[in-house]
């Protein structure tokens, strides 16, 4: 397994390790309901080092994200961010990934998911006809995210930008605890906003940055926060992740992500998703609320009442912020409008539960 700069931190925490995309990282430190609320109410660190970042330089690389990319990455200006997808060839989702502009018409940097750096790389670098600079800096680059309603406030201590007037999906870059070259930008999967922080890994930047952050924030209840919280609270707020919600069999047509498709430019399999849009696609991703008792999981089926199989769960949960059970869904075109009663199979037992509008938290 591969370590982050901040996993011998975990360790002496007291976290519950385990292997997430080929990392070391932590689950949970005082449990996911706690660490949960804390995010919700005040704010939490995530350690999110196993992301993968790339850069693309030069006066093709617009041209080049345009290409492989679902959303128009051409409306970015310096300091800008945008979610998108990579589509493959067949109507399916390479990854889903955030598109941050540098140098506008120059310079971009893309952040991936963990399990898909490898895949990604090898994706776009074979779209890359034009000689645009790529480059991998995934395992020199540190990545916190700070989040929750109090985390500006809190972390506006410790560096002289603008934080509290970031706007949504913006960056900037300036200093942090005595480290340089710092991008804080204000995104994040948790729905409780905050700011993620991008650094280089070199002179011991990442415990100086770890630690200035827990001299601020521990006093002011702020904790390490693990992935369990983090995938409780996207789920929560109806944020696909990749792998469970989204993969590159479903289309970002069927998964609710026709907004960053956009048909102003050509770029992979726009064909197919224009097609999806004027015809409808078979099925749909919904959120459902379970009616009777129990926890729908990743895979469980999903059936009508008459016992016919209609799709199947991706992403499942008790949410600590509801106290009910939720799920995110495929299911057939027919059974998707907000309303209809679906059942859930867990453990043999039919389980009534209701499609729901997402996000599950408002």
């Amino acid at each position: 397994m591969k370590n982050t700069p901040f996993t011998d931190k975990h360790i002496a925490l007291g976290a519950k390790m385990a292997e997430f995309a080929g990392y070391n990282m932590p689950i949970s430190y005082t449990g996911i309901n706690d660490e949960h609320a804390t995010v919700r109410n005040n704010a939490g660190v995530f350690d999110v080092s196993h992301m993968g970042e790339f850069m693309l330089k030069g006066p093709k690389a617009l041209d080049l994200i345009q290409k492989v990319t679902t959303n128009d990455a051409s409306k970015l200006t310096a300091g800008k961010a945008q979610y998108s997808c990579l589509p493959n060839e067949e109507g399916g989702i390479v990854d889903d990934l955030i598109v941050y502009c540098i140098e506008e018409n120059a310079v971009y940097m893309l952040v991936v998911n963990a399990s898909n750096i490898e895949k990604d790389w090898n994706w776009i670098s074979s779209k890359n006809t034009d000689g645009v600079e790529m480059h991998n800096i995934s395992d020199k680059t540190a990545l916190l995210a700070i989040q929750g309603p109090k985390a500006v406030e809190y972390m506006q201590e410790l560096t002289d930008v603008d934080l509290v007037n970031l706007k949504y999906y913006t960056f900037a870059k300036g200093s942090m605890a005595g480290v340089d070259n710092v991008i804080f930008s204000a995104t994040g999967y948790t729905g409780s906003g905050g700011v993620e922080i991008y650094f280089e890994d070199k002179d011991g930047a990442a415990d100086k940055i770890w630690d200035a952050i827990f001299a601020v924030g521990d006093p002011k209840g702020m904790k390490p926060i693990g992935l369990g919280a983090r995938d409780t609270l996207r789920l929560e707020k109806g944020f696909c992740l990749y792998g469970n919600d989204i993969d590159d069999t479903t289309s970002p047509m069927e998964a609710g992500l026709g907004w960053i498709t956009k048909f102003t430019k050509d770029f992979t399999s726009r064909a197919i998703f224009e097609k999806q849009k004027a015809e409808g696609v078979t099925r749909k991703l919904v959120g459902l609320e379970m009616i009777d008792k129990g926890i729908p999981r990743h895979h469980y089926k999903i059936q009508d009442a008459d016992g016919n199989e209609i799709g199947y769960v991706t992403s499942g949960t008790q949410s600590p912020s509801l106290g009910k059970a939720i799920a995110m869904a495929y299911v057939d075109k027919a059974f998707a409008g907000e309303g209809t009663e679906v059942f859930v199979s867990v453990r043999d037992k039919a389980l009534k539960a209701v499609v729901v509008k997402m996000p599950f938290l408002k």
